[in-house]
């Protein structure tokens, strides 16, 4: 069971990702700007071929590389049930759907479809997968500063 829930977690950000992204290349890449909140928010067609804040432009290997290796190590890890902290696991099941979204738009697209766009304070444009992965790195920081506990260290016998 502990496995399963991850699991499912993961498919489901993933698949409302890709639908989302989906239909933002659809219905607003033709259209460019949607304004839902007229100078405040607003949904623009973006093509990022670099990560957050655009760094990174056009390191493609790179980028497809590092996200695998941190998506295996956690996939891993929960498989491998290491993870015992419902916090540190729920951290864990954001970052690689968040991450597996950005990676297919990446291996399929050549860039990452974003489309969120706060345009009253000039933030750089994301999507749901930039949300959940930065969702669980404020979790992970949050679990390191207070719940996080130094195992015990064994003393031998003197």
């Amino acid at each position: 069971m502990q496995i399963l829930i991850p699991l499912l977690s993961i498919i489901a950000i993933l698949g409302i990702d890709q639908l989302l992204k989906y239909w933002v290349i659809e219905s607003l890449a033709p259209i460019d700007v949607f304004p839902l909140l007229k100078g405040i928010f607003q949904l623009r067609y973006l093509e990022n071929r670099g990560m957050a804040f655009g760094m990174m432009q056009e390191q493609w290997w790179l980028l497809i590389g590092g996200t695998a290796l941190i998506l295996i190590v956690g996939l891993v890890l929960i498989f491998l049930q290491k993870i015992h902290s419902k916090w540190l696991l729920a951290a864990i099941t954001l970052a690689i759907g968040g991450g597996l979204g950005n990676l297919i738009d990446r291996i399929f697209r050549g860039y990452v479809v974003d489309y969120l766009d706060f345009c009253a304070i000039h933030f750089p444009v994301f999507n749901f997968a930039d949300i959940c992965v930065s969702a669980a790195m404020v979790m992970l920081i949050i679990w390191l500063l207070f719940f996080h506990t130094e195992p015990e260290k064994k003393q031998g016998k003197k």
